[in-house]
């Protein structure tokens, strides 16, 4: 058990997703108090938190103001305070420029960039006075240069990276601080990969992010590419 994460809650959003569910499992078994945040009413009823973990599912569409601000509340309501977010949701798509819609577009940024920004605004409304760890996942193609036919999720994902610094720099001085991790490819098997970075590798960037020797960093982005 981890004596920087034991009775922390921790907020996951993506919690039903591949690289959530390994979130919740990770910081459960160091003793976090566990907020996990699914999509639906129908996912939440489903959900199941990790065996033996102390926790609550909640649910909303991170793309809508309303929701996102009425989910966190109900956080604050069950658990009294928010200590830590790790915001694993997102979306990828492929499309040439020419068949590329409107509608896709906002989908993408929404889903990478909107959520994001929401969801860490209302964390940080209820980590005011006590500081806490806000952490999103950015990619290569928001750090390093944009992907051909991947116009939407590249420009989301590098206005996530500039959402990051700017927040890192707004909410330093009040304990909060912000960071993201912009994977490769991610592996979700159990074998070592031989190239990118293994899932449960970045779940222990995530640790470290909470840990207070990552304490001096604030607005960055870990490169987690592994091999590439």
């Amino acid at each position: 058990m981890n004596e920087h994460i034991a009775g922390k809650v921790v907020v996951v959003t993506g919690a039903a997703g591949r690289l959530g569910q390994r979130v919740l499992h990770r910081f459960a078994r160091e003793g976090a108090r566990l907020a996990a945040v699914v999509h639906s009413a129908e996912q939440a009823r489903r959900f199941q938190l990790p065996e033996q973990a102390e926790g609550a599912v909640f649910y909303a569409d991170l793309t809508h103001e309303a929701q996102v601000v009425a989910c966190f509340d109900q956080i604050q309501d069950r658990f009294g305070q928010v200590n830590v977010l790790i915001h694993a949701v997102g979306a990828w798509a492929e499309r040439p420029l020419r068949e590329l819609t409107l509608n896709e577009w906002h989908a993408l940024l929404g889903a990478n960039l909107t959520s994001t920004f929401l969801c860490f605004r209302e964390a940080a409304r209820l980590m005011q006075g006590q500081g806490g760890r806000l952490i999103a996942f950015a990619a290569m193609q928001g750090v390093d240069r944009g992907r051909a036919r991947q116009a939407a999720y590249s420009a989301a994902k590098g206005g996530l990276v500039r959402l990051v610094e700017a927040l890192g720099a707004e909410l330093g001085s009040q304990g909060i601080t912000v960071h993201a991790i912009a994977p490769s490819v991610i592996h979700y098997g159990e074998e070592k990969p031989t190239t990118g970075i293994a899932a449960d590798q970045l779940v222990e960037l995530c640790l470290w992010l909470c840990s207070p020797h990552a304490a001096a960093l604030n607005g960055t982005t870990l490169r987690a590419y592994g091999s590439l």
